[in-house]
C-alpha cells in the first residue's frame, strides 16, 4: 500500500494531480489509515500511469474517463469503443499536424522574403507582408 506522496513519486505526479484526478471520479481511495491517510494499492498506481500516459497522447478527460471504463468493464464492453475513441484523437492529431505543415510553409514564405540584413525595418518585407495577410489582401 501505498501513501498519496509515495504513489505520486511512482508515477511522476503530484499529490495534488492525483486528488485532482479523484474528483474527476478517475481515481478513487477505498482504504485509509487510522490518522485518516489514503492508501493506495499496485491497481491504484497502474490506473495513474494509465491516466498519465493516455494524457501524454492527448486524450481529454472525458475521453480517458471512458477508456477507464472500458478497461475496468471489458465484459461490456467492445474493442470497437476503444479503437473509436483513438481514431478521434488521431484524426485531431492529423488535422493539427496539417495546419502545422501550412504554418512552417507560411513561415519559410515569410523567412524567404526577407533579405536579413541590419537595414532598418522601415520596409521590412515580413512586417508588409504580414500587414497585407491581417489586411486580407
Amino acid at each position: 500500500m501505498y501513501r498519496i506522496g509515495e504513489l505520486a513519486k511512482l508515477a511522476c505526479v503530484t499529490p495534488d494531480t492525483i486528488r485532482y484526478y479523484e474528483k474527476q471520479q478517475m481515481m478513487e481511495h477505498e482504504v485509509r489509515t487510522e490518522g485518516g491517510f489514503r492508501l493506495y494499492t499496485e491497481q491504484d498506481l497502474q490506473r495513474l500511469k494509465f491516466i498519465r500516459y493516455a494524457k501524454q497522447l492527448g486524450f481529454t478527460l472525458e475521453a480517458i474517463r471512458e477508456l477507464l471504463s472500458i478497461r475496468i468493464d471489458p465484459e461490456h464492453h467492445t474493442c470497437q469503443e476503444s479503437k473509436t475513441i483513438v481514431r478521434a484523437r488521431l484524426n485531431e492529431v492529423e488535422q493539427r499536424i496539417t495546419e502545422l505543415e501550412h504554418m512552417r510553409a507560411s513561415l519559410q514564405k515569410l523567412d524567404d522574403v526577407c533579405c536579413g540584413t541590419s537595414h532598418s525595418s522601415v520596409y521590412c518585407s515580413i512586417l508588409e507582408t504580414l500587414e497585407r495577410g491581417a489586411s486580407g489582401q
